[in-house]
């Protein structure tokens, strides 16, 4: 196929299969193995689905040994994705040959980008190639940066497509049963168009090489073998992308994407290079991927031979396993280049470089967009739920925690329900903790519209000392956010000194819960007058007074609920800004305008202000209307009056 023969001794290469969920992902996954000739049964993830969980395969083609990932294609799931990306040479975009499916890739090809890893596009069903191939290739380019090539034109017979054209060589082949093609001579009608293909293929590698250039300027026409050469090169560097067709459900295509990931995938060397692993002798390990409840991680071996028992960095390495199928088999050692399972690795999270090097970091965690209050069926298992909490954000980054006193809950956020539900199954199957989960509360507070003076008294008598306090107070609005301020004002002595104290803890504590229910906020009390009794009174009583004051006073100043309102920010493609905007308004969101997102052309950043009380499920509706690719952040802003 090229000019340049891909080494051996280079060691395993590792790629990973990303792409939009139904793009057929795992179908090419099984038919890159069982080309290879190794098993392909489907493995189930550990909630008994396959999809949501990275599959790892392994196999030999042509003497070389491979490591295969297949992502998930969810967008809940882009971090495992992007963890993975860190951990292979190159990845395999598969996609579907439709401008309305093209257009789910620019998140994953931006995410690419940043990590500038080499990576090619595999269109997928194109036995179901509607429209025009240029337009597919058009709606594709307007997602990367980097010029795409197509290496391969498809042929048609009517509406069917019936084989392909090797854009390099001129060469038409015909699809057979399975995975065979047989030769074909070039049909009249794709002459031209397989001319316009090499031209610019041509000129797009000459674009990357002066030496290309000058031979083009020169009329000089390069030879197969020299293309072929510069492709590799351009690929493995990531300047160029190239695309490939098939229909791996019925094999199509698939023995020549191995050819070609086999000649234009980066070695584990080059890779390792590019993330700037220090070279050396001792074997490295960076887990990417932690699996079945914590049992096994997956983990790149950076550099050495990494032996089972090995020791590194204090952490026992328990076992390594490679996939044949759904089947997990033992092995010594892995080498410099592979994708392992390792047994459970204790206290490691993933992410974690074992092997005391030091490389670029591995991705931050999205924000969370989703969140559910999870509560135990069990108050006996009130310990255990934190424990496992702990272990499921250790497990996975993109999960987190967080305890609100306000509302008395406990909180699991992540990227969204498909995500959620699969944590919370991972409780019960895996830890053994049953929950209950629901919307979390909202933190609603209160506070008054007007001022009111307030006179509150205690006098009991009841045999020996009684209790006697008297108190007169101010109570007032403040300016939203200015807190809770007490002002002592007292003149005279008419309340001594010492009880003053009791006074303002006493009025502090009253605004835990007002006369709505809710926490009270910005209010000013001040203590203008009062009385005691030289026996009978105590910081008890005028703590009781106080309370009785400040709860009548609270209920005649107009109580007001508030909701807190946060400040969001959305992302979308400039096509679905309007759909924002109107998503915003329909939950009483405030537009505060819309700017271009900075290194992401063609795309706004929407700001905005909303109450949290609408945004639960907010990244539902944001996804559905905007084909999976809109996301948000936000933040407590203010306090507002809420809507009775």
């Amino acid at each position: 196929m090229t000019g340049s023969v891909p080494k051996a001794a280079a060691g395993p290469r590792s790629i990973a299969l990303i792409g939009p969920q139904g793009a057929g992902k795992s179908t090419l996954f099984d038919a890159l193995l069982l080309a290879a000739g190794a098993p392909a049964k489907r493995q189930t993830d550990v909630r008994g689905r396959p999809g949501s969980e990275a599959r790892l395969g392994h196999c030999a083609f042509l003497g070389e040994r491979w490591s295969i990932l297949d992502c998930a294609g969810s967008v809940e799931f882009a971090f495992e994705t992007s963890a993975a990306l860190m951990a292979v040479d190159l990845a395999v975009v598969v996609c579907e040959p439709t401008t309305e499916r093209i257009s789910n890739l620019p998140l994953l090809l931006k995410s690419l980008e940043e990590h500038n890893l080499p990576h090619l596009i595999f269109i997928n069903k194109i036995d179901t190639l509607a429209g025009s191939f240029q337009d597919a290739i058009a709606a594709l380019q307007t997602h990367s940066t980097r010029p795409l090539l197509a290496r391969q034109l498809p042929i048609r017979a009517g509406d069917a497509v019936i084989g392909y054209i090797d854009v390099v060589t001129g060469r038409a082949y015909r699809y057979g049963e399975k995975q065979s093609v047989e030769p074909i001579e070039l049909p009249p009608q794709m002459r031209e168009p397989e001319k316009q293909a090499l031209t610019g293929l041509t000129e797009t590698l000459a674009d990357q090489d002066d030496a290309l250039m000058e031979k083009l300027l020169e009329d000089v026409t390069p030879t197969p073998e020299e293309l072929y050469q510069h492709l590799r090169k351009d690929q493995a560097k990531g300047s160029i992308v190239e695309v490939l067709i098939g229909a791996a459900s019925r094999g199509h295509g698939v023995y020549r994407l191995w050819k070609a990931l086999r000649h234009d995938v980066p070695t584990a060397i080059e890779t390792a290079q590019r993330r700037g692993v220090p070279a050396g002798d001792q074997p490295a390990v960076q887990i990417f991927k932690t699996v079945q409840a914590g049992k096994l991680c997956y983990g790149r071996v950076w550099r050495g031979a990494l032996r089972d028992g090995a020791t590194l960095d204090g952490v026992r390495v328990g076992g390594i396993y490679r996939f044949a199928g759904a089947e997990s088999v033992r092995a010594p050692e892995a080498d410099a280049g592979e994708l392992v399972a390792l047994g459970r690795l204790d206290g490691v999270a993933t992410g974690a470089f074992l092997g005391g090097a030091q490389m670029e970091p591995f991705p931050e965690p999205p924000p969370p967009v989703y969140e559910l209050a999870v509560t135990t069926k069990d108050r006996k298992d009130d310990v255990k739920l934190s424990a496992a909490l702990q272990k499921l954000v250790q497990d996975d980054p993109s999960l987190s925690i967080e305890h609100r006193p306000e509302t008395g809950e406990t909180v699991l956020r992540g990227q969204g329900e498909i995500h959620l539900n699969a944590a919370i199954e991972r409780l019960s199957s895996v830890y053994n903790v049953l929950v209950t989960v629901s919307a979390p509360k909202i933190a609603y507070k209160e506070t008054i519209r007007r001022a009111v003076s307030q006179h509150g008294r205690v006098k009991r008598q009841t045999g020996g000392h009684g209790q006697f306090a008297d108190v007169k107070l101010e109570v007032e609005p403040r300016p939203r956010g200015a807190g809770f301020l007490f002002t002592d004002k007292i003149v005279g002595g008419s309340v001594p000194r010492n009880y003053i104290p009791a006074v303002r803890e006493a009025a502090e504590e009253a605004m835990q819960k007002g006369p709505l229910g809710y926490p009270v906020v910005d209010v000013g009390v001040t203590l203008v007058d009062g009385g005691f009794h030289a026996v009978d009174s105590s910081d008890m009583a005028f703590r009781t007074a106080t309370r009785i004051a400040i709860a009548e006073a609270l209920a005649k100043a107009e109580p007001v609920l508030l909701e807190p309102v946060d400040h969001i920010t959305v992302s979308v493609p400039n096509a679905f800004t309007a759909a924002a905007q109107r998503l915003l308004s329909g939950r009483r969101g405030q537009i505060m305008g819309y700017t271009e997102k900075p290194g992401w052309p063609g795309w706004d950043d929407v700001e905005a202000l909303a109450p949290a009380a609408e945004l639960h499920d907010f990244i539902m509706d944001l996804r559905s209307d905007t084909m999976g690719l809109g996301a948000y952040r936000r933040r407590f802003d203010h306090l507002s009056e809420a809507r009775r």
